[in-house]
């Protein structure tokens, strides 16, 4: 698991690096290219993943044309917790580890690939702050085999929640307004939304949640007797059918609902354990363009709630499509937090 603090700032060369975020319906591919403190945006490929997973990989190979990638994992084949160790060197956090992994990981230690990361060391009472991640092995050895079949080759492995936390630090590590602030990252995709609460920058708490865009649209589709590409359409442009229009938020309800107190059992289980409280919420993904999510989350939750735009401070090379960029920017945090593992 490589990170964001661990990066480096300065290189000897340039060098490109391609971050790969494997979803269920899509899969999103960032490149960036790297010279001393600066980093450009060469470009993006997002392909359905629905038929030929290795054929979406090879058109996505082709296009970018870079074979080294950067992969993340989330589900419920991966964990991921925050654990307060006593202050320890790097060497001794790697014994240590194997010993105190075992009391939060649900899956036995031979089964997982299991990794560890301090992210504060200033805790009182001589503790520091830990990232523990683990991913089953088989998961990982399965995803790993197909990417490479499709002629990749694999250099970095993180999880999905690390490489957002990744892409959005490093965007706003110059924004003194989110300095010393709680706040939360929803990161919507089709199946699965990445929740994560970050306290001064640093992640304190994350979460997979099983409420995503595809609850949306399934719920259209069942009430409204029409397929999954139709409801989908309706999901995103709901003005273009006026007759169900006037409908659809009593229809989704129940889905926004779920998501909001799913939301709110996080964020009342990370308040009872630190003093302070989750002041805004940031969305992106694929699965956050649903339109009123905004302001029926802010209005479920009684908090300020915003998107935020991966792409929008980091430089873009000359050739790239700037308004293809603009339209799809909000599904590839993940893929570009994983581009800035080098």
């Amino acid at each position: 698991m490589d990170f964001l603090p661990n990066l480096k700032t300065k290189l000897s060369k340039d060098r490109v690096t391609l971050g790969l975020d494997f979803g269920t319906q899509e899969i999103k591919a960032v490149k960036l290219k790297f010279a001393q403190e600066q980093a450009e945006f060469c470009g993006f490929e997002i392909e359905p993943n629905k038929l030929d997973p290795v054929q979406a990989l090879r058109k996505i190979k082709e296009s970018l044309a870079e074979d080294l990638v950067n992969i993340s994992f989330s589900g419920t084949s991966t964990v991921i917790r925050y654990i307060e160790f006593p202050r320890m060197k790097k060497e001794e956090l790697k014994q240590a580890l194997k010993f105190e992994a075992q009391k939060h990981i649900p899956f036995s230690l031979e089964e997982v690939n299991l990794d560890a990361c301090i992210i504060n060391q200033g805790l009182p009472n001589n503790k520091m702050l830990v990232l523990v991640a683990a991913v089953k092995k088989e998961l990982a050895h399965q995803r790993i085999k197909l990417i490479e079949q499709s002629g990749f080759r694999v250099n970095n492995v993180n999880i999905d929640s690390v490489a957002l936390i990744n892409a959005f630090n490093f965007i706003n590590k110059e924004n003194e307004g989110l300095k010393g602030k709680a706040l939360a990252l929803l990161n919507i995709g089709a199946t699965l939304s990445n929740l994560n609460i970050l306290e001064a920058a640093i992640p304190r708490l994350s979460r997979d949640i099983h409420f995503a865009g595809n609850k949306f649209t399934q719920r259209i589709e069942d009430n409204f007797g029409i397929d999954f590409k139709s409801a989908e359409e309706l999901k995103i442009n709901p003005e273009k059918d006026k007759g169900k229009f006037n409908q659809l938020a009593l229809v989704i309800e129940p889905v926004y609902s779920n998501l909001a107190g799913a939301i709110r059992t996080s964020f009342d289980f990370y308040e009872s354990q630190n003093a302070s409280s989750v002041g805004k919420i940031l969305l992106s993904g694929g699965g956050s363009k649903f339109i009123g999510l905004k302001d029926t989350l802010k209005t479920l939750l009684g908090i300020e709630v915003d998107y935020w735009d991966p792409i929008g401070k980091i430089q873009c090379s000359p050739d790239a499509d700037h308004e293809k960029i603009k339209q799809y920017s909000t599904q590839l945090p993940v893929a570009l937090g994983l581009a800035l593992s080098q």
